[in-house]
């Protein structure tokens, strides 16, 4: 989810997901995104496939550096009669002070980020004591399984494309390595073609 221009950009756009999703995430986001009150921001919102999880009484802003992706957003927001806020900034570099959010979402994002440890450091430091990190994040198989080993041969093909997927982070451990207070997740996997079912994680963290 780093900032993004141009052609890349446009075809990130296109390939977005249009709203459809797997029933594991139907699942999920309604109890962990409709809890949500106050200050909240989502990082790498897409086309806003979340919105219609929220409670419309939040004060939403999405951090979303892909402007090809603002108007569709918008145009789902207006859909359901929802209010949004927009800004081009990254997730490692967000433009908002120390403690001043209640709760930031990450669904599908850590994966394509360009520094994850940053990015996680940066939700924690705007995040106010007692506050919310919500996350839904594909991670990596375990070593020496084949999914693994499918996931490194894929994965430098797969930072070149629009989107920019590393399906081989481990990022769970990123996660309970940031310095939050308690990291409650769950874990699942999600079938593919040929056999392959990709490993997730989905929970909350506590400032």
């Amino acid at each position: 989810m780093s900032g993004c221009s141009g052609l890349r950009a446009r075809l990130a756009a296109r390939m977005h997901a249009g709203g459809w999703e797997p029933p594991h995430y139907e699942r999920l986001k309604p109890k962990l995104l409709n809890p949500l009150e106050g200050q909240v921001i989502e990082i790498g919102p897409g086309s806003g496939v979340n919105l219609t999880y929220y409670r419309d009484s939040i004060c939403w802003t999405g951090i979303e550096p892909n402007v090809f992706l603002h108007e569709r957003i918008r145009s789902r927001a207006a859909g359901i009669g929802f209010a949004t806020r927009l800004s081009t900034a990254t997730a490692e570099r967000l433009d908002l002070p120390d403690g001043s959010v209640d709760a930031v979402v990450g669904t599908l994002v850590l994966c394509s980020v360009d520094d994850p440890a940053r990015a996680l450091a940066e939700l924690l430091r705007v995040l106010k004591p007692g506050g919310r990190y919500v996350f839904i994040e594909h991670v990596a198989a375990p070593l020496d399984t084949r999914t693994r080993r499918l996931q490194e041969a894929w994965t430098p093909i797969l930072r070149r494309l629009p989107g920019g997927c590393s399906p081989n982070r481990e990022t769970g451990r990123m996660i309970k390595r940031t310095g939050f207070g308690a990291v409650a997740e769950e874990s699942f996997e999600l079938p593919l073609s040929f056999g392959i079912a990709l490993p997730h994680i989905a929970g909350t963290a506590i400032k």
